[in-house]
This record gives structure tokens, C-alpha cells and sequence, in this order.
């Protein structure tokens, strides 16, 4: 029997986002991205696509398309908490989830769904109760396997519900242009269209040699696809992780030293995050980088101390960029942070001569963290550590 596979996934999701912490930019056009001169859309709102805005675009060019638009820098920390509310609201249905990036994920509704009589209904009822939650917006898409959910989700945006069965697949997926096909990228799509693979359905029928060649290893998996094939596998992680990290690839390569840099510390913001919601601490901070060839360079730093302080991994990590930028473009960053153990079983090695030291050191640590837990901001931070970001 069929699994009932289901990918959802966030509208707009960092507009939204903004818009949840200032309702006054409800309806307008608004787009999340850097405003200098390098600066690229990552998220454009549904009004200002309307415009022709959409993302990976120039900043400066969306502000010619719109003069009016509103543009806001990221709050990456409102993202992080929405989109743990988010998938902790999806497991109020199901367990079995997949996270495939911070504002989508696979479920595994089989269970849920078994006796649901009227699926579109069920589903409506999901997507309503989720904004009305969390005011985030979702569209939804249900099939047998991961790649016709994923197909079916982008369909239908905002707020849209796709169901895609396997007698479906010629009617639904077929006409779709290859363009628009899941696991085709930008540099293969028009390839494709050269042979003569225009929709998914040609790809779905083909049996060119020529296609086959320039496709290579992945011929076989993409035809699968096309016809309604696919893994219904949803991998749910539980593990005791050795270590957690996060990486981004840029809208475009880039070899901006502040872009690079902003990056690194939202990354190691949510490597801190992390570690902490697993109650861990680790020694090792590794940073990686990919340049364009998709060479990549990876290099760490064990520290004196475990900790999970953003600011220390940050400050590693930012250490280990600025000891191996060489100012050609990059395409990915990563932070991670290894050699994991439990806090609650961690002890330092001292000589009685560093007792005092370091109580005095853990004593202004828990005073900082204290005082900004209270006000909710970081307002407090020790004068070496300063002088560290400031370096």
C-alpha cells in the first residue's frame, strides 16, 4: 500500500516573518535583502512580485522595478524561532518529518490520514489552524513519494493544496516544463531543451542516447521521477549528535567580505541554538568553504574550553575565515561545532593556581548571560570578547 507522503511548505517566508513583527507591512511590497551596492533579494513578498520582483535578484534592481518597495535586512533570530514553531506544529500530527530546509519539510501522514475520508478538507483545516497559530502561511502538497509532494507544494502559491496521485502523473506532471522540474538545475535545464526535452512528460518518455550521456549518473533517478517514481523514505534524525553545523550557499558566489562575514555569524547563531536545545557543548570549531570549482577548503580550531556561546564560536570562526580568505568568490559556508558531550557531565581540568580564574571568569559569564536573558537583548557582553569582534 501507498505511503501518504506530505511536503509543506512556508509562503514567503522571511516577508512573512517581517510582517509578523510589523503588522503595518501587511499588503505591501516588501522584500528581505541587502541594501548595498552588492546587496540580492532572498525573499520578495506577493505584492512586490508583483512588480516582476522575485529572489536572487539585485537589490538595486528591484528598487528600479518598484521605487516604493520596502526593503528589511533579516532577523534572523525571529526566522530561527518561527521555524522551530513551525515543524513543532507539524508534530502534533506526525513524528515522522523530514527537515529539508528552515521553512519546509517532509511528513510521513500515512498514520494520521489513514481513515480521512475528504483529504483536500483535512488539510485546509491543517493550513488554517497553522496561520491562525503562528500567522505563518503554507502550501501543501500529498502524494505517494518525497518528489511528486515537492512538485505538488510549489504548484499552488499562496495557501494552495495539490494532491498528486500515480494515475495523476501524465494529466498533472507530464505538461510542467523541464525548467520547472524538481533536481534540474539552471545549467541543465536549458541542455535538455536543446535535445528536445521540453516538459517533464518528454523527459518521462525519452529514450535518446544523447539525453541519457549528458545526464550521466543521474539519468536513470530524473526519468524515475518524471514518471512518478521516487522515494517515500522520510528520514527523521534521532541521534546523539558529535556534532552540529549548519552551511549556506549564497544566491551568487560572492567574494564580499562583509556578506561572507554576516553570514558566519548567522550561521553561528544557529549552531549555538542547537547545541544548546540538545543541552551539549563541544571544543571544535571548523569553518568550510566551497569556491566556484566546488573546491573545498576546511579548517578548525579546538578550543581551551568546551562552550556552546555563540560569540566564541563566532569569533573562532570568523579567525579561521580571515586566516584563509584569499578574496576569490565563494558559494557555501559552514560552521560547525564538534567533539559534542553533555553539559550537565562536563568538568574543566584546572591547576590550583586557574580555581580562582576560572570561577571568577564563569561568574561574569552567568552575571552577562543573566542580565541579557532578562531584558531579552544582548546588552552585555565582556570587554574581551568585544575587543575580539572588534578585531
Amino acid at each position: 500500500m501507498s505511503k501518504i507522503i506530505m511536503h509543506i511548505d512556508l509562503n514567503a517566508f522571511f516577508a512573512t516573518a517581517e510582517v509578523i513583527k510589523d503588522p503595518s507591512l501587511e499588503g505591501k511590497p516588501l522584500i528581505v535583502a541587502g541594501n548595498s551596492r552588492r546587496g540580492i533579494v532572498s525573499t520578495a513578498s506577493y505584492e512586490a512580485r508583483k512588480y516582476g520582483i522575485h529572489s536572487a535578484m539585485p537589490t538595486y534592481q528591484a528598487q528600479r522595478l518598484c521605487p516604493g518597495v520596502i526593503i528589511r535586512g533579516g532577523d534572523f533570530e525571529l526566522y530561527h524561532r518561527l521555524s522551530n514553531d513551525f515543524f513543532n506544529y507539524v508534530r502534533n500530527y506526525t513524528n515522522i518529518i523530514e527537515i529539508a530546509s528552515i521553512d519546509e519539510c517532509y511528513a510521513d501522514m500515512s498514520e494520521c490520514m489513514k481513515d480521512v475520508k475528504d483529504p483536500v478538507e483535512y488539510l485546509k483545516n491543517l493550513q488554517n489552524d497553522l496561520y491562525e497559530k503562528t500567522k505563518l502561511k503554507c502550501s501543501i502538497g500529498l502524494a505517494p513519494n518525497k518528489f511528486l509532494a515537492k512538485m505538488a507544494s510549489d504548484m499552488k502559491k499562496p495557501m494552495g493544496i495539490t494532491i498528486i496521485r500515480k494515475k495523476d502523473v501524465k494529466k498533472i506532471l507530464w505538461p510542467i516544463k523541464i525548467k520547472d522540474m524538481y533536481g534540474v538545475g539552471k545549467k541543465t535545464f536549458p541542455r535538455l531543451e536543446r535535445l528536445g526535452i521540453k516538459t517533464i512528460g518528454d523527459l518521462a518518455r525519452t529514450e535518446s542516447l544523447e539525453v541519457k550521456k549528458m545526464l550521466g549518473k543521474g539519468y536513470d533517478l530524473l526519468k524515475g521521477w518524471a514518471n512518478g517514481e521516487g522515494d517515500d523514505n522520510v528520514n527523521v534524525e534521532e541521534f546523539d549528535p558529535k556534532s552540529l553545523g549548519h552551511s549556506s550557499t549564497f544566491l551568487f558566489d560572492t567574494n564580499d567580505y562583509d556578506e561572507i562575514k554576516d553570514m558566519i555569524m548567522r550561521l553561528s547563531y544557529w549552531v549555538s541554538e542547537g547545541v544548546k536545545k540538545e543541552k551539549k557543548i563541544g571544543s571544535t570549531v571548523s569553518l568550510v568553504m566551497k569556491d566556484t570549482s566546488f573546491h573545498t577548503i576546511s579548517r578548525s580550531k579546538t578550543l581551551f574550553e568546551a562552550t556552546d556561546d555563540v560569540r566564541v564560536i563566532y569569533n573562532t570562526a570568523l579567525d579561521l575565515f580571515d586566516k584563509n580568505f584569499d578574496n576569490e568568490p565563494i558559494r557555501l559556508v559552514g560552521v560547525t561545532l564538534s567533539n559534542l558531550i553533555n553539559k550537565d557531565n562536563y568538568y574543566v581540568q584546572m591547576s590550583l593556581f586557574d580555581i580562582e580564574r576560572h570561577k571568577n571568569k564563569c561568574a561574569t559569564k552567568i552575571l552577562i548571560s543573566q542580565l541579557n536573558n532578562k531584558f531579552r537583548k544582548d546588552l552585555f557582553i565582556r570587554a574581551s570578547d568585544l575587543k575580539k569582534e572588534r578585531k
